[in-house]
């Protein structure tokens, strides 16, 4: 009996789609590699095409829909597609907040056809393929299976006479300006809803949303870490050994800052390059709270270069005069490195 055998060779092909959704490594191997990638190789034989398209011919789109088919065409009014927007901001931006204006390219409803795709004084007719029910039955062995139908496209309508200023779409695409609010404290990677700035929804249905992704740019001087600033900042030497105070960078004015973008830093005496010194609450704004990181200013102590005879000679008599009461680390590293030699040496 050919129904028969045409009932097996499905239900065979069944299986053996259904053993590749429900297998993540297979799935995995499938989207890489194709068939190849599940049946090692070899031809002949299984299942031809996706996995999912055998659920969604056999069982229609409830399957399709569960092993990530495509969706079921309607021809009642569809949401519009999503967009995404890649966005670069300053960390200036991202730590103040900002308004930014984006030009974005979207669809939106052909205003000469009010969306039907027909031209002015005409309008679309009942698909007589499907009865206007976008949707036709076909009969495979013991199966009625119902589909999208191939003349109109699911739609259930025909443009016969089509608008010339969308070609029949319903839609133009057009760019489009729009304004953006930044929150401060944002992160990089964050992303902004706007909803309802998607694309224009089909015969008269809702509009998708816009989706947008900052970036934010690396900064020149700092670098965020959570709610924290990292900054380094030079120390001459002199400043190093006997202390003093430095300015270092910081983002935005305040009663330390008097609006210069810097902060005055206490160095302790003695300090060496790696020091780091904790300003609180002059970090990143916390999106959530009314937290505040800090900022920390990592100390590099600056070697003089390009020196003069006299001051070559002022140093050569300040080393002459320091021993390991002033350099401590020198002298426990000598200590060690001694001790060291001794036990290679065996002396």
């Amino acid at each position: 009996n050919g129904g028969c055998e045409d009932a097996s060779g499905r239900f065979k092909e069944i299986n053996e789609a259904y053993s590749v959704l429900s297998d993540p490594q297979k799935r995995a191997a499938y989207d890489r590699f194709g068939h190849a990638g599940v049946n090692g190789g070899q031809g002949g034989g299984g299942f031809s095409g996706d996995p999912s398209d055998i659920f969604s011919d056999v069982f229609g789109d409830v399957f399709g829909e569960m092993f990530g088919g495509g969706r079921r065409p309607s021809n009642g009014p569809q949401r519009g597609q999503d967009l995404r927007y890649d966005l670069e901001i300053s960390l200036e931006q991202a730590y103040a907040g900002a308004e930014v204006e984006i030009k974005v390219p979207a669809a939106i409803t052909c205003e000469v056809c009010d969306g039907s795709g027909a031209k002015v004084g005409t309008s679309p007719t009942v698909c007589g393929t499907c009865g206007g029910h976008g949707r036709v039955r076909a009969t495979q062995g013991f199966f009625a299976v119902e589909r999208g139908c191939p003349r109109c496209g699911g739609s259930g309508r025909l443009v016969l006479d089509p608008c010339q200023s969308c070609n029949g779409h319903g839609q133009v695409r057009r760019e489009r300006v729009l304004s953006v609010r930044i929150p401060a404290g944002v992160d990089d990677g964050a992303r902004i809803r706007l909803s309802g700035e998607g694309d224009a929804g089909a015969r008269s249905g809702p509009r998708g949303d816009l989706y947008i992704f900052l970036s934010v740019i690396p900064h020149e001087l700092f670098e965020r870490d959570g709610l924290d600033l990292l900054c380094t900042v030079p120390v001459p030497m002199t400043v190093a050994a006997l202390g003093g105070e430095i300015d270092a960078p910081c983002l935005m004015g305040g009663e330390e800052c008097d609006g210069t973008c810097k902060i005055p830093v206490k160095v302790p005496e003695g300090a060496q390059t790696g020091k780091t010194v904790r300003l609180k609450g002059k970090g990143m704004p916390s999106l959530r709270s009314r937290q505040r990181g800090d900022l920390v200013v990592e100390l590099f102590v600056e070697t003089p270069t390009h020196l003069s005879a006299r001051q070559k000679e002022l140093l050569k008599e300040l080393a002459g005069l320091c021993g390991e009461k002033q350099n401590p680390k020198s002298a426990n590293f000598v200590g060690k490195a001694k001790r060291f030699w001794d036990e290679v040496t065996g002396s």
